[in-house]
């Protein structure tokens, strides 16, 4: 019987050694680590059509990640986005630690296969410091969600913070992760 490895443990045994021995690295210290997950959801349209109600948003995102998500509100009135100053526009939540690690697991192993017409995703999705961010158009992705209960599809937006130097890096790090990117022909 093989015992489960969590991410975290996997990371520090086998790919930062890894990583190391790839990016030429003197240091171990040195190998780009993953530091945050930041989920967003933005609700503009959302609202409008669902009379200022939040809530069925805010739980999902809830049941995603775990953790209770924070309302973003807006900063100023911009009328030709019909918003005021301190009006909702939108959630989210910041992942560390083990729920990092967890949500990226999930992220890899069962979300990303359950997306439909899935092809692989970009790799030219970095921002060119390492940090990468992904959409997904439905949020009915996840696991936690049944299609049954969902009145409305939302979407939501991952942004992955890593201390890689430059986009390299973070593709390495995100690859050595199982990240399945597309191959270019």
């Amino acid at each position: 019987m093989t015992k489960l490895i969590d991410l975290k443990t996997r990371f520090n045994k086998e790919i930062a050694p890894e990583l190391k021995k790839t990016l030429k690295l003197t240091n171990v210290m040195a190998v780009p680590k993953v530091t945050k997950i930041t989920i967003n959801v933005g609700l503009g349209t959302y609202l409008k059509t669902h009379n200022k109600d939040h809530a069925s948003v805010v739980e999902t995102i809830e049941k995603i990640t775990g953790q209770r998500p924070v309302l973003t509100k807006a900063r100023k009135a911009i009328s030709n986005f019909k918003t005021r100053e301190g009006e909702i526009v939108g959630i989210k939540v910041t992942l560390r630690g083990t729920r990092m690690y967890d949500f990226l697991n999930k992220l890899v192993n069962i979300t990303f296969p359950r997306v439909r017409d899935f092809r692989g995703i970009s790799p030219e999705a970095f921002d060119g410091q390492g940090n990468y961010s992904v959409g997904f158009k439905e949020h009915i992705v996840f696991p936690e969600i049944s299609p049954d209960d969902v009145m409305k599809i939302h979407g939501v937006e991952i942004c992955i913070s890593t201390t890689a130097k430059n986009n390299e890096q973070g593709f390495e790090l995100l690859k050595a992760f199982g990240f399945p990117f597309k191959t270019s022909k």
